[in-house]
């Protein structure tokens, strides 16, 4: 059976997520061009006439993780309670990072050394920072939290990225209760502290 190699947007899709899922299964120190198109089962150059290099495939991967960050977040219901939707988006966020710990690599860590989004980056996270920024914002408008919302969304993605990674290296817990506790401890610590002072 001949391996397609003609540049259809079909063709395109199929082969980003060949690659995340190759990135995912190979990690960064084995993933190639090549493999890639190995298992895309279509060829090296029919590849690099999609992306240009493999540092283009690596910036559409890093664009396609923000995309499915987002299309995650798009699935949290709005409710009343403005802080509890916030710490939804926290959990959502935990999860993401532990269902895709190699492309989160990609999107927060920049691995490939041959690969700097740039201005990019920016574009890429926009989606999903105007989300974050939005759920903090709700909480300041609804008096739960006094601040900046900027800064508290950095935060609380920074605070996420940090207890993700050192609950993956297992470092946080050695049961699940004792895990999901020390993350109730940061989450409401961070909270409870941005919250109004009473006068």
């Amino acid at each position: 059976m001949p391996r397609p190699k003609q540049r259809t947007p079909a063709l395109r899709d199929h082969v980003l997520r060949v690659a995340v899922a190759t990135l995912a299964s190979d990690g960064v120190a084995g993933f190639t061009t090549r493999k890639v198109a190995q298992e895309a089962a279509t060829s090296p150059p029919a590849v690099y006439e999609l992306f240009g290099d493999k540092a283009g495939l690596v910036r559409e991967m890093f664009f396609e993780g923000f995309r499915m960050l987002r299309r995650r977040f798009d699935q949290l219901a709005e409710t009343a309670d403005a802080r509890a939707d916030l710490v939804h988006l926290i959990e959502a966020l935990r999860e993401f990072i532990r269902d895709n710990p190699v492309l989160s690599e990609l999107m927060f860590s920049r691995p490939f050394a041959d690969f700097d989004p740039g201005a990019s980056g920016l574009e890429a996270g926009s989606a999903v920072r105007t989300f974050v920024v939005g759920r903090v914002r709700r909480c300041i408008d609804a008096g739960q939290l006094t601040g900046d919302e900027t800064d508290i969304a950095h935060v609380l993605v920074s605070m996420t990225q940090g207890l993700a990674a050192t609950e993956m290296a297992g470092w946080l817990g050695t049961s699940k209760a004792s895990v999901a506790r020390r993350w109730d401890v940061a989450i409401h610590a961070v909270l409870d502290g941005l919250r109004p002072s009473k006068r």
